[in-house]
């Protein structure tokens, strides 16, 4: 089985936020407001969390990758260089960082053919996520 791409990870991570949220608001919530009263930063970590959010919903937004020629051969060229970044940490473990930032390159580039395809599933998983954690405030 093949590994899924970033955009789908990011659709399984959230539809996997979504439901534990779903499910467990309603215990949630009195829980939290029990914590601001000790500890008033955890409103600030739920703005925090609803901003990165609203980030990720705009960079999403913005992703239109449906008129770009040749997208399909970039990503198979950026599907193969994991390979050859294994191969090269090893021989080079002082570029661990130089490495690791060209695989997270790579990941978004390989994963951009398949990102219309779950689109409108990031946006709306991304906008109960965030309605739930905005319930969550005192």
């Amino acid at each position: 089985m093949a590994d899924a791409n970033l955009f789908e990870q990011l659709k399984s991570v959230l539809t996997d936020f979504k439901s534990f949220l779903d499910d467990n608001v309603a215990t949630i919530k009195p829980a939290v407001q029990a914590i601001a009263a000790l500890v008033p930063q955890i409103n600030e970590l739920l703005d925090q969390l609803v901003g990165l959010l609203d980030k990720l919903r705009t960079e999403i937004t913005n992703l239109d990758v449906g008129a770009i020629p040749g997208l399909g051969e970039v990503a198979q060229l950026t599907g193969m260089i994991p390979a050859l970044l294994d191969a090269a940490k090893k021989l080079l473990p002082d570029e661990t960082s130089s490495i690791d930032a060209i695989a997270d390159v790579a990941d978004v580039v390989t994963g951009l053919p398949s990102v219309d395809a779950v689109k409108t599933e990031l946006l709306d998983l991304i906008t109960a996520i965030s309605a739930h954690l905005t319930s969550l405030k005192a």
